[in-house]
């Protein structure tokens, strides 16, 4: 992978660039019993992104087996499987494709794009900042990001809840997605 210097950032050549699994995580967080946080992520899943000449015109896709959900509470997370909640059985991809950059300042940018969970499709913005470029130990050269968004769950029909006798709700509509990742040239 060669790399160029666009607006003071060293940037991937144009091309098309795999996520690295080994090295991304994609995770969540969501009120529990409205007092605490429960974190998870998923575990299968693929993504590209094809970074343009322009690098604003670059797009970026993501596929996630919803069944790979883990909150390291196997109940849990074969609730999260069910009906109630992602349906993974009858929808087992959530999806996200982008549409297009909204903005951009330093190594910060928006991202808008369709997000599908459950055969719901909503336009969500991700915020992502751009790690720079490196080169691991066996020679590959490697880009990273940070991406962080939040969705209602209740949008996507991920609408179970239970009332609690103090008032509120089990599980919190509001769902923080946090992606830690790297990505390399594709084959």
């Amino acid at each position: 992978m060669t790399t160029r210097t666009w607006e003071s950032l060293t940037i991937p050549a144009a091309g098309t660039y795999n996520l690295d699994v080994a090295h991304t995580t994609i995770g969540f967080v969501v009120k529990h019993m409205m007092v605490s946080k429960v974190r998870g992520h998923f575990g299968t899943f693929s993504g590209s992104v094809t970074v343009a000449d322009n690098p604003l015109e670059s797009a970026a896709e993501l596929s996630i087996q919803a069944d790979s959900i883990s909150t390291g509470a196997p109940d849990r997370d074969g609730h999260l499987r069910s009906d109630d909640f992602l349906s993974a059985e009858k929808f087992p991809q959530i999806t996200f494709k982008s549409t297009r950059v909204v903005g951009h300042s330093g190594d910060e940018f928006v991202v808008a794009g369709n997000l599908t969970i459950r055969d719901v499709t909503k336009e969500v913005e991700l915020a992502v900042e751009y790690g720079g470029v490196g080169t691991n130990p066996w020679g590959q050269q490697v880009w990273g990001f940070s991406i962080k968004t939040e969705i209602d769950r209740e949008e996507f029909g991920l609408t179970w809840n239970q009332a609690l006798e103090t008032g509120g709700v089990l599980v919190g509509k509001k769902i923080k997605i946090e992606i830690e990742g790297e990505a390399n040239p594709a084959a």
